[in-house]
């Protein structure tokens, strides 16, 4: 999403030209239509029977987001060709909303807008109405949205966007209140507008799509640069410019509202790792320890919430996405490897056993996200009063529960419409010992009084109404997972990490394909949609994880068949970079080559990650080339924009370094290996692969032809060893680990 800022500039002046030619067509009395609406006037359910009076398209679907509106009185469509013909044949407008399960403001609209029979009637008169959910269908919802911000300056969910009948995008916006308020119109009066505008003065609407059209192609394909070489300075650019913009109060990257940036933080352990500037380090652990310090972390239930609303990490949008706790528990793994603070790894393995026990699915695989809302109020599931707490718990452990986690009578967060006065939302602001001082008690008798009553809270809390459940599977969100795990393993030595992250894998490789084909979702038994880059690239990445944890060699070889296919089937000729989608996407205004990454790393940046690592293990030349090549297309990005490259930043570090190229030799399960292995997960080394010959395995030889890494690998003087190289040159091979430790030190320059 790079931009030149002219060009910008000259598209907010066309966007407020095409905002006023629809919006000073209706006047106020026109959109009192909508006025004294509420839920309990909605069409959604028969009061006599409990029937839905409405069934749409939807209900046919497997997205719990779809079909959530399944009941609505809009004639809804999915996204798809007999939407598509109907809007061409009828020379109506297509009307496009975009959101997922968990937004709260697509619940909002939904009550407001999609339930009211009303605008229902007016929308199923003017327009072909489509719903869309952007987590299967992230091609649309990069694509609108970028029309979204082009023509306001800003974008979100639920995204609302009109099209003409050959998907060419004319005017949008996010979440329209149902009536005139506050200034902003109301979704009627921009129905009204759009549907006059589009009867009568169809040229100045086919103009204005054409030319909008245009910049989003030129938006999502232009060049800012030429290629070029990348270099340490881009890295040692970014991490000053995360300087510049650092809380050192609390952590993070500006003011609120907060995100949780795993790149930035995996970007400057990286660059501690090779400087040893020890303002570097301060940035990644104050942020990490603010973070799980603050409300946006579930101090009873382990897993983080979306970002924090303020700049405290204390109140935050409290869904939960598989997405981000897969990449925050891989940072805070990583500051453990570097530091050895407990902290950080108590704080990745309650993650890791959140996902555990509540969102995977009894086949294996991940679900998606859990909601923010409960019983219709966002964050009703995890807010307490000090009355219920010392209630529950009792006056000794209520007290010191309410101490450690700052629960006050009043209350220790501003209250909106949603919440009584007195909630509080658990968060620590002093250590144990400040507060285990503060009370006249000893450390660990303050450790066995909050353990007691933080098991009595989660019994509790298990018994309230929980947030909804978008129980359906994304590929590449499941790929991010499924590194997490293998790297807990790794650092935790848990197995339960590595068996849920091969049972996560073998559902994606045996339900998620068809011919040979990875899939984009499943649910219920179904999978759809054909995959994108991005399920390519994860899961690429997480199988090389997945062999580098177990050194089961059909992980690495699916990540094999995963590269090839990405180059083959994403990889653009002409221009150098990936894809997005296939050809066969055909029902898309554009193909689109997403290189920026934000709540999610991009697609390319994880391909060329899979493509350096492939090439390292493997000696694949066309894939060392390839990888070389995303980064030298991103440059300039890396250079202009370096906070939305971070990931390719952490890639182009992988490629600057000195890769340690590890080979083993030996029983994976034996005394010595296991030891090597421990000693290596011990050590912070993101910069290096590993492979595994077991010389008694039945396919050792055909192992030690595919991977060049183990080829003239053997056991010495029988015992298991190590080998540490570079650019397949190795050094003496270790058979103790402090030999092995030493190797690896050596091989820092």
């Amino acid at each position: 999403m790079a931009y030149i800022m002219g060009a910008r500039i000259q598209l907010a002046i066309v966007s407020s030209l095409v905002c006023l030619l629809f919006l000073t067509v209706v006047t106020a009395d026109d959109a009192q239509t909508t006025s004294g609406y509420t839920k309990e006037g909605s069409a959604a359910v028969d009061s006599q029977t409990t029937k839905p009076r409405h069934t749409n398209r939807l209900e046919h679907e497997t997205s719990p987001y779809l079909l959530q509106h399944a009941h609505n009185p809009v004639d809804w469509y999915p996204w798809g060709e007999e939407a598509l013909k109907r809007a061409r044949e009828e020379d109506k407008p297509i009307f496009l909303s975009i959101g997922y399960s968990a937004c709260h403001w697509c619940h909002v609209m939904e009550r407001e807008s999609f339930e009211n029979e009303a605008i229902a009637e007016y929308l199923n008169q003017h327009f072909i109405s489509i719903k869309v959910d952007r987590e299967e269908r992230p091609d649309l919802d990069e694509i609108y949205m970028m029309a979204v911000q082009i023509m306001t300056g800003g974008g979100g969910w639920p995204m609302t966007v009109f099209l003409t009948p050959d998907l060419k995008p004319f005017y949008g916006g996010t979440y329209y209140p149902p009536r005139d308020a506050y200034g902003r119109p109301g979704f009627m009066t921009v129905l009204k507008s759009i549907a006059e505008a589009w009867d009568s003065r169809r040229p100045e609407v086919t103009r204005s799509a054409d030319q909008l059209t245009q910049y989003v192609k030129q938006s999502v394909t232009m060049r800012t640069g030429e290629p070029a070489a990348v270099d340490r300075d881009l890295i040692a650019q970014a991490t000053r410019e995360l300087g510049q913009t650092f809380d050192p109060r609390d952590g993070g990257f500006g003011d609120a509202p907060k995100f949780p940036s795993s790149p930035a933080i995996a970007l400057l352990l990286r660059q501690y790792a090779r400087t040893k500037e020890p303002h570097l380090l301060e940035m990644a652990t104050i942020t990490l320890k603010k973070m799980c310090e603050g409300g946006m972390y579930d101090h009873l239930g382990g897993g983080f919430h979306r970002y924090s609303v303020d700049a405290h990490w204390l109140v935050p949008h409290f869904e939960k996405m598989l997405y981000d706790n897969a990449q925050l528990v891989q940072v805070y793994l990583e500051a453990y490897q570097v530091t050895k603070d407990p902290l950080f790894a108590r704080v990745a393995r309650e993650t890791l056993d959140y996902e555990l026990r509540e969102m995977q699915d009894p086949l294996g695989a991940f679900h998606s996200t859990e909601d923010a809302d409960s019983e219709g109020q966002e964050g009703k599931y995890y807010i307490w009063t000090q009355d219920e707490i010392v209630g529950a718990l009792g006056e000794n452990d209520g007290k010191v529960l309410c101490a450690y986690y700052n629960v006050r009578r009043e209350g220790n967060f501003d209250s909106h419409e949603h919440y009584h006065e007195g909630m509080n939302i658990l968060h620590v602001r002093r250590s144990r010992e400040e507060v285990a001082k503060s009370l006249s008690m000893s450390v660990e008798e303050l450790n066995a009084s909050l353990e007691r009553g933080a098991a009595k809270l989660m019994e509790i809390r298990s018994k309230r109404v929980r947030p909804g459940l978008d129980d359906k599977v994304l590929t590449s969100w499941n790929g991010l997972m499924i590194s997490a795990l293998a790297q807990g393993y790794q650092v935790l030595g848990d197995t339960r990490y590595r068996d849920a992250g091969e049972r996560a894998a073998d559902f994606v490789l045996t339900r998620m394909m068809q011919d040979g084909a990875l899939l984009r979702t499943h649910r219920h038994g179904e999978s759809r949609l054909p995959g994108y880059l991005d399920d390519y690239a994860f899961m690429a990445v997480a199988l090389i994880d997945l062999y580098e944890a177990t050194f089961d060699i059909r992980w690495l070889e699916a990540a094999d068949r995963f590269a090839r296919t990405m180059l083959d089937r994403f990889w653009d000729a002409n221009g150098g970079g990936f894809f997005f989608t296939t050809e066969d996407h055909r029902d898309v205004l554009l193909r689109t080559k997403p290189t920026y990454d934000g709540a999610e790393p991009s697609g390319n940046s994880m391909a060329a990650l899979a493509l350096l690592r492939l090439a390292k293990l493997l000696d694949n030349k066309t894939y060392y080339e390839k990888g070389e090549a995303v980064l030298r297309a991103n440059h300039v990005n890396m250079k202009n924009a370096s906070r939305g490259f971070l990931k390719m930043l952490c890639v182009a570090d992988f490629h600057l370094s000195p890769t340690k190229e590890i080979a083993f030799v030996g029983a994976p399960d034996s005394a010595p290996v296991q030891a090597f292995l421990k000693a290596l997960h011990g050590t912070f080394a993101p910069n290096k692969v590993i492979a595994l010959l077991n010389p008694d395995s039945a396919d050792a030889s055909r192992i030690q032809e595919y991977l060049p890494l183990l080829q003239s690998k053997s056991l010495v003087d029988t015992l298991p060893a190590a080998y540490v190289c570079r650019d397949f040159a190795c050094r003496q091979p270790a058979t103790t680990v402090d030999a092995f430790l030493k190797a690896l030190g050596e091989m820092e320059s």
